[in-house]
This record gives structure tokens, sequence and C-alpha cells, in this order.
């Protein structure tokens, strides 16, 4: 690090500036917000079922008594032996969150193309306490662009983030949301539409990890530059 050395007038001069530059920035991440929260829904034909810790349910189910639904898409194959480090670097940040997403009427789930008893023992090896489901047999995680068909990878082209492009996995992260109409509200029975409103991938799903959003208020920042590539030093917080 070579950064100037200066008094503490100069420093807070240097402060104030950086200051009205992160005001704007806010003031624009703020309108983009309300743009997001402004895109047009699509209603949600497909009957999904996924396998959870209550037995078997449908999309609108997982909501519960919520009208708004977040689904955490978790990068863990029915064929693998561990999830996914990056995901579990996120989910250490959002585990513990879902009791004040709930006070805000939002449901919060995660799903991965595995089997619950997979995802059982992995969660109880990490110590999380979010809902996680399974959606394995299901087309879920594929239609929202989180898994990969055998012949998608085979032919190394795959759709992810809203474009044609290659994946090093079968599985990828994302987080979609959905929401459902007032018949479902309240009564916790799965009536209702259901409409798909929002989903992002890649460096979208970036601000929700808490970790990140720490180290970039550091001098070092994140410090990956060196790195073959950037996540390459995250390790699952049992392994470091």
């Amino acid at each position: 690090m070579d950064n100037v050395i200066v008094d503490r007038q100069q420093w807070l001069s240097a402060r104030l500036q950086l200051l009205e530059q992160e005001k704007q920035f806010q003031r624009a991440r703020d309108a983009l917000s309300a743009r997001r929260r402004e895109m047009p829904w699509v209603v949600v034909d497909q009957d999904y079922r996924f396998e959870t810790q209550d037995g078997p349910c449908s999309l609108a189910e997982l909501f519960g008594d919520k009208s708004q639904l977040i689904v955490q898409h978790f990068m863990l194959g029915d064929d693998w032996a561990e999830g996914c480090p990056s995901c579990s670097f996120w989910a250490d940040g959002f585990n513990g969150t879902t009791v004040h997403l709930e006070n805000r009427d939002a449901a919060f789930v995660a799903t991965s193309n595995a089997s619950l008893d997979k995802i059982n023992a992995y969660k109880k090896r990490m110590g999380w306490d979010f809902p996680w489901v399974s959606s394995l047999g299901s087309s879920f995680n594929h239609d929202y662009q989180a898994s990969f068909s055998d012949a998608e990878m085979a032919d190394g082209t795959v759709y992810y983030n809203f474009h044609e492009t290659t994946f090093p996995s079968s599985e990828a992260p994302g987080i979609s949301i959905f929401a459902r109409d007032g018949n479902g509200n309240g009564n916790g029975n799965g009536n209702g539409k259901v409409y798909h409103t929002y989903s992002c991938y890649s460096r979208g799903i970036d601000n929700m990890n808490v970790a990140y959003q720490y180290m970039d208020l550091l001098p070092k920042g994140r410090d990956e530059d060196s790195l073959p590539h950037p996540m390459a030093w995250v390790r699952r917080h049992d392994q470091y």
C-alpha cells in the first residue's frame, strides 16, 4: 500500500469529498432499487414441487403466510460431496436473517438440485438454520438459470445471467424473487397466483455478501487482483 500520509485536516477534506460521491452513489442505488420494484411480473404456471423438512410442497406453499418469497439458488449437486465454497461464503452471511425478513412479509428459502438428505447433512456440518429445500427431480433450478443439463454442459454453452455463455459447473448461484397475490396472503394454505418478479446472478448477487461489503471498506479492499481468480482464497468456514 502506497497511500499518501497527511495530517488530520487534509484527511477530513479528502473524506468529505468522498462522502459526497458516496451520497451520489447511494441516491443512484435508491433510484435503481425503485426501478427494480417497478419491473413487470410474470405468472408462474409450472407446478414446481420441492422436498422440505415437512414433506413435499409447491412453490406457493414455500411462501407460508407471506406474500413475498426469496429463493437463494445454492450450488450443491446430488453427486457432490459438499456444497460450493462460494455459496457457503454467502450462506454464512444470510444465515440468521430469516426472522428479520419474515417480519417484513418475506419468506426465505435456499434450494439445491440435490436430495434433502444431502442438503441436511451439509447444513448440519455448517451449523446453519435457514430453510433449505430440495428441487431434485424438478426443472425449477434449470428454469431459473441455476442448473444446467448434461447436454448443455457437453455442448459447452448454457443460458446464465440472461445470455448464452460458458460455465464451469452444472450448478450456478443466483437469487430469484417471487410474489403471491392477495388470495394467498395470511392464510398459509398456498392459494393465490405466484409471480416471478426478479432474478439476479453472477456479480448481481455481490451486494448480498456481508463479508465483501466490509472488505470494501478496508485499505486492501478484497485484495484479489493477484489471485488466479477472484474467490480463490475462499474456504468453507470449517476449512480455514
